[in-house]
């Protein structure tokens, strides 16, 4: 009598594997969107996570998800972040469109600064909404999928880990989730004009439709998971001028991410909101450009994705949370912020770095 593999604990052990990352993705998504900035006290981490986790991690959800079914690599990953940030800023909370959104938390006195931006006949802030839907871009979307997809094997980093059911359910949390933040206390009792709907939705749908081009899904030189490892042999370049176009080490990716945060700020009004898109167009550029040579991996995507989640936990200590807080509340919440945020990258880097002597063993 010979054992036979049990195919249903099998079938069990597959859908738990599938699932970890979908519940990881589903509670860091609203934890870096709000609490990893400073917005929120030690106290408010689980409230934040259990009402928000359905709409943000959702989102981080489908937006991966949806990429990697289609085989799309990061442009369609952050062009679809981009879309969800302005739905969420522009349809569902509306803060967008709404200049009195703030005005009940510690953020009341930036409402003048949002109002040198102002764009005529469509009344909404041009600078916030740079800065809330490129937060949504890095923190909601980016950084936790790049922090998870980290911590995972090559094997599964870059597959899907829902099937259409799981989507389909996904997708029902989602618009209930949406539906809770879109009811009046969500919106704050606003509700923009038919023309500001419009052109948020218009927008949505434009970059929804850029995201799923099939240039984004063209056959790209893989990632492959020797460049985890380390450097590839430089006697086989051939070259100097092959080895030239390595791709720099991971901590200067970073560094170039964090310079986009530090320059934001440089100058009020327009003038500084043209150095800010600026600064994000050269460092998405140069990001491009270093993804497509020799030695980019693993690292050099976690350096990119988690440089702003670090900056953000860096600056958590500079800023208020959202509503009234004692000094010792505001300062264990940024403490906690800084050891959530070490040991997430800690445990990512140490996946990779793990691989890399298994790899370089074998």
């Amino acid at each position: 009598m010979t054992d036979e593999p049990n195919s249903a604990s099998t079938d069990r052990l597959a859908l738990r594997r599938r699932l970890v990352p979908v519940v990881a993705l589903l509670v860091l998504a609203p934890w870096a969107a709000e609490c990893s900035w400073g917005g929120f006290t030690l106290d408010e981490f689980l409230p934040v996570v259990i009402f928000l986790g359905p709409m943000y991690g959702g989102a981080a959800i489908l937006i991966r998800e949806t990429a990697r079914h289609l085989g799309g690599g990061w442009p369609t990953i952050v062009l679809l972040a981009a879309a969800f940030g302005v739905l969420q800023a522009g349809l569902v909370d509306q803060s967008l469109f709404n200049p009195d959104y703030l005005d009940d938390t510690e953020y009341a006195d930036t409402r003048a600064t949002a109002e040198a931006t102002l764009v005529p006949g469509l009344g909404f802030s041009a600078r916030q909404a740079f800065d809330y839907v490129g937060n949504h871009i890095t923190l909601t979307i980016c950084a936790p999928i790049v922090l998870v997809e980290s911590i995972l094997g090559p094997g599964r980093r870059l597959r899907p880990w829902l099937g259409r059911p799981g989507l389909v359910v996904v997708g029902v949390v989602y618009l209930l989730g949406s539906l809770l933040i879109f009811n009046d206390s969500g919106r704050k009792g606003f509700l923009a004009s038919p023309l500001q709907l419009a052109f948020a939705g218009a927008l949505v749908l434009a970059l929804v439709a850029a995201a799923l081009l099939p240039h984004w899904r063209r056959p790209r030189r893989a990632a492959a998971p020797a460049a985890e490892v380390r450097p590839a042999d430089p006697s086989r370049a051939g070259t100097s001028a092959v080895k030239a176009r390595r791709a720099p080490h991971p901590i200067w990716v970073g560094l170039v991410v964090v310079a986009v945060h530090f320059g934001t700020d440089l100058a009020p009004g327009w003038p500084g909101l043209g150095i800010a898109l600026a600064l994000a167009a050269v460092v998405g550029g140069l990001i491009a450009l270093w993804s497509s040579r020799a030695g980019w991996g693993q690292r050099h995507v976690l350096a990119a994705g988690s440089a702003s989640l670090v900056t953000a936990a860096g600056f958590a200590y500079l800023v208020p949370p959202y509503a009234h807080a004692s000094p010792a509340q505001a300062l264990a919440g940024d403490i906690a912020v800084s050891l959530v945020t070490v040991t997430l990258l800690g445990v990512a880097a140490w996946r990779l770095r793990a691989r890399v002597g298994s790899t370089a063993t074998d």
